[in-house]
């Protein structure tokens, strides 16, 4: 039998626990290097499922969609036709962390449903909108998005949110990186006729709505 003394038994539960405290954290800077994209064009995802590093998108109509939370890690979209990613999800979380998007005339995460939306550790590059809550969905309802670590070079938006359903985005600033980006954060009056919504205010925070703090663009 092996005996332990009640010292190195201490040293040892107290170097695990240092060990434990130093696990590196999931949220990191975007890293920016597209991978060489596959053929792959449309994926439908339905609750509670992730796509993983190793999957690349380029020349697709709208990539990915998520009926129901999901988590989308590490996948790169080259050339960005309609959407890279659909959020039709009722209600909950959807991740988006890693990876990144470029060539997006529109829009790279459309958010149709409900819920929550988090966007860490993404590059995205040429690119109209990073996410833009639907303006004119027939079915309209609040929706989160929470934006940081982003790389966000040659864009217009990151974020557009209807105030007028209660939208609200959080956007950590001071860990984003912007260049020739126009605005960090529209807001628009939304409507379920199908009309395009009329812009309420461009890179304005916004303590209801927008709780970011608007730094200089450069």
């Amino acid at each position: 039998m092996v005996q332990i003394s009640f010292t190195t038994l201490t040293a040892i539960a107290s170097m695990l626990a240092q060990t434990a405290l130093a696990a590196p954290s999931e949220k990191r800077a975007a890293n920016c290097s597209f991978p060489n994209p596959s053929s792959s064009t449309n994926v439908k995802l339905s609750a509670a499922r992730t796509i993983k590093a190793g999957e690349s998108f380029d020349d697709q109509n709208e990539g990915v969609h998520c009926t129901g939370p999901c988590t989308i890690r590490n996948v790169w979209f080259e050339d960005v036709c309609e959407d890279a990613i659909t959020i039709k999800q009722s209600s909950g979380t959807s991740t988006i962390v890693g990876g990144g998007a470029k060539n997006a005339d529109d829009k790279v995460v459309q958010h149709n449903g409900g819920g929550l939306v988090k966007i860490d550790s993404y590059c995205v590059q040429d690119f109209g909108k990073l996410y833009r809550s639907c303006g004119n969905c027939s079915s309209q309802t609040k929706r989160e998005v929470q934006i940081s670590q982003v790389n966000a070079k040659n864009g217009k938006l990151l974020a557009g949110i209807n105030s007028n359903y209660g939208d609200i985005a959080t956007i950590d600033t001071k860990s984003n990186s912007y260049t020739s980006l126009k605005s960090v954060c529209d807001t628009f009056q939304g409507n379920n006729s199908g009309k395009e919504p009329t812009t309420l205010t461009k890179n304005q925070s916004n303590a209801k709505y927008v709780s970011a703090t608007i730094l200089p663009i450069v």
